[in-house]
Order: structure tokens, then sequence, then C-alpha cells
């Protein structure tokens, strides 16, 4: 903290990190610019166990680092101009690979178990933004299409009856999955389908296990999405602006996960 504010009913020692998600880090800046460039470039992000080799700090450091990242890339809200492709899908692990003990504690078959992610993908600028949800009923899904887009938008979904009611305000088509029908002229879900895919092969190839509680952190996944095509140098300049104004102490992310400090995920 090598400032101090000269007014004098503040007198309060700041640095250059005050004020950004780098706030109270005592890694220097070397460490984040090169976390930064690491996850910047790498498509399906980096696990705090290869952050924690390659930059030579210790895990826990590392994945609090990861996590800041993250904040800084969430999503800037705003509306989508559409076209619009709109679906959720699943996260959690598979059956199969759970403990006999916790695959006792399920009760029920498919999606039982695992947590709701509903989003949409803006088909003229391919931002995705996508959220946890608490179930996908009708009242959900419709309202995480209608925060992103205003009337008139044209919407492509799949035969889910949640979107069935939707057309009211919008221009919508379906495609019937199904029936096997997954293409009908402009009408698909293809776009918004392989942002899952690469949401899925990150948390299976690079993370392996994330703790429920952490999934709507990691569905910030859109915002490196969001930033992929453009150049690494500015893929890591909207690192730096997304940082501004935001700050996650680590016993906060402690407490709204009730992990264990050293927790690996």
């Amino acid at each position: 903290m090598p400032y101090r504010c000269r007014e004098k009913e503040c007198a309060k020692r700041f640095s250059a990190k005050t004020g950004t998600v780098m706030e109270g880090s005592k890694l220097g800046f070397q460490v984040w610019i090169m976390a930064t460039y690491l996850l910047s470039t790498s498509l399906k992000s980096v696990s705090s166990m290869k952050l924690h080799r390659d930059l030579n700090i210790n895990q826990r450091n590392a994945w609090f680092l990861a996590h800041r990242l993250r904040v800084a890339l969430a999503d800037r809200g705003g509306m989508l101009a559409g076209p619009i492709e709109a679906d959720e899908t699943y996260m959690g692990s598979r059956r199969t690979n759970m403990p006999k003990a916790k695959r006792k504690e399920l009760t029920g078959h498919g999606t039982v178990g695992k947590t709701a992610v509903a989003g949409v993908k803006d088909r003229a600028t391919n931002r995705v933004v996508a959220k946890v949800v608490p179930s996908t009923d009708a009242r959900t899904l419709q309202s995480s299409v209608r925060d992103y887009a205003g009337e008139g938008t044209v919407i492509y979904t799949d035969e889910r009856g949640g979107y069935r009611w939707l057309a009211a305000g919008f221009e919508q088509e379906a495609v019937n999955h199904s029936l096997g029908e997954y293409v009908r002229g402009m009408a698909h879900t293809q776009g918004i389908e392989s942002f899952w895919a690469m949401l899925n092969w990150a948390h299976k190839g690079t993370f392996h296990k994330i703790n429920p509680k952490h999934h709507q952190r990691y569905v910030e996944f859109a915002g490196r999405h969001n930033v992929r095509d453009e150049d690494t140098i500015d893929i890591m300049a909207a690192f730096a602006s997304g940082a501004l104004g935001k700050r996650l102490r680590y016993r906060e992310l402690i407490a709204d996960n009730g992990l264990e400090s050293g927790a690996r995920l």
C-alpha cells in the first residue's frame, strides 16, 4: 500500500490494485499477467493445479486467483439484438462415477442431482449469456429469454414445452429433436449447443469435479467465450477492464460454498 490519500478526512493507504479484483492480493503483477495469459489462451480454461505448477504458487492461491479472473470476465449485461438461440443443459457428475453411498442418496433418473443451466446466444455477435436456474419449468426458461431479448426478436428453440408460450411478442421457430429434426432452414440451436459442449468439456476434461455451489462461477465461462475471437492482447485487456470495481474476498468465497480452505476444485 505505497500511496496515501491526501484528504484529511480519508488519509487511507492504497495501491494500484485497490478497487479491482486484485485488491488485497500479495501476488505480484507479473503473476497476475501470466495467469491472465494462460486463461486467455486456453480454450477449455485452466485448472488450479496447472496454475499452481506453472506460476509456482500454492494451489489455494491459484484457485482463488482463477475465481477472481472469472469475476473480471463476468457478463456485463445488456440486451441481445438477435436472432437468438435459447436452450438449457445440466451440470454434474455422471452417476456411474459417483461413490455407491452417493448414488443411493439420489432418487429418480436422468437429471436428478444435477444443476440446471439456461442460456441464450446472439447469432449476430456470438455473445452468450448463461446462468444457473432453479428449474427448467416454463416460467424460469421464458424469464431467462425475456431478460435479454427485446420485443420482436427472432427466437430459435427446440420443442421443449417450457418455450411453447414464448411466442407472444417474439418471432419464434422451434425444431423437434425428438423426431430427429435438428435444422430447418434458419431454425436450429446448434450455436448454443456448441457452447454447452465446450462448458462440459471444460468441466470433465479440465476441472474434473466441481462443487455444485460453484457452478454459477464456472458458468461465467461464457465471459471467455464472448471474447475468444479477439486477439490475445485484446482478451487480456478485457480482463483488465473487467477487473475494475469488482472484488471477491477469500472468506466470502469459502463462506458462500461451505468449503474448507485448501479445497481443490
